[in-house]
């Protein structure tokens, strides 16, 4: 199958990296279920985590990839939602984006931050509907689906559970080598979500040739990039 990109024939089963990154504007014009091909040639696999940090007026997602044993991030944005007032249309936009993201990157798992317990029933309430419809979508389109409490995401990140948003968001810059900050805290929580859960699920398969590490030496020496120096 091929299509015109900016100006050069690219056929979407060869499609080639350098392609894509200098053509993505001109590959989102595509239509939907071109996109879909096009995403799905390129993915296909190497494993894919879709994390979410549900909320009723802004909700955290990210894709994180593979790539030689590398999580390395595709995605990381937040979806807004404050200006439409009725709720149900906010859980309709919610499965939607949703729905959308596994449709053009198809992540063979999906991560999600459980609702923490505040004194604000209504709030809950809105929170566990919001993470119920992006469940459901996931659910739907038949993928498996993890839930972890925020102290979990946390201390997964960078082994404090009660570890400041600032904090995460610094481990994750050093692991993933990311250099811009996002606008929105959402989105470094969604993509927290996913890296906990590449750490705790193994999606990532570890190198053949690494040894276990015995003491904090060896594993320094095997994971310098999760290891910051002052």
């Amino acid at each position: 199958m091929n299509f015109l990109v900016a100006g050069e024939m690219v056929n979407i089963y060869t499609c080639k990296e350098r392609v894509f990154s200098s053509n993505q504007k001109a590959i989102a014009s595509l239509p939907n279920e071109h996109k879909s091909v096009y995403f799905h040639a390129r993915m296909k696999q190497q494993p894919i985590i879709l994390g979410i940090d549900p909320g009723s007026l802004l909700m955290g997602y990210a894709l994180l990839k593979a790539d030689k044993n590398q999580p390395r991030v595709l995605l990381m944005d937040v979806l807004k939602l404050a200006n439409e007032k009725d709720i149900y249309a906010r859980l309709h936009l919610i499965h939607e984006k949703v729905s959308e993201l596994i449709r053009l990157y198809r992540p063979s798992s999906f991560a999600i931050e459980a609702p923490f317990f505040g004194k604000n029933v209504q709030s809950m309430l809105k929170l566990g509907r919001a993470q119920g419809v992006a469940i459901a979508a996931a659910m739907q389109a038949g993928i498996s689906v993890t839930e972890y409490s925020p102290k979990k995401v946390k201390q997964s990140i960078t082994g404090n559970g009660n570890a400041s948003k600032e904090q995460v968001w610094h481990m994750l810059k050093t692991i993933l080598q990311i250099d811009e900050q996002p606008r929105y805290f959402d989105a470094s929580d969604a993509l927290s979500v996913a890296l906990c859960h590449h750490f705790n699920n193994r999606v990532i398969q570890p190198s053949p040739t690494k040894k276990k590490a015995s003491n904090w030496e060896d594993f320094a020496r095997q994971n310098p990039n999760r290891v910051i120096k002052k």
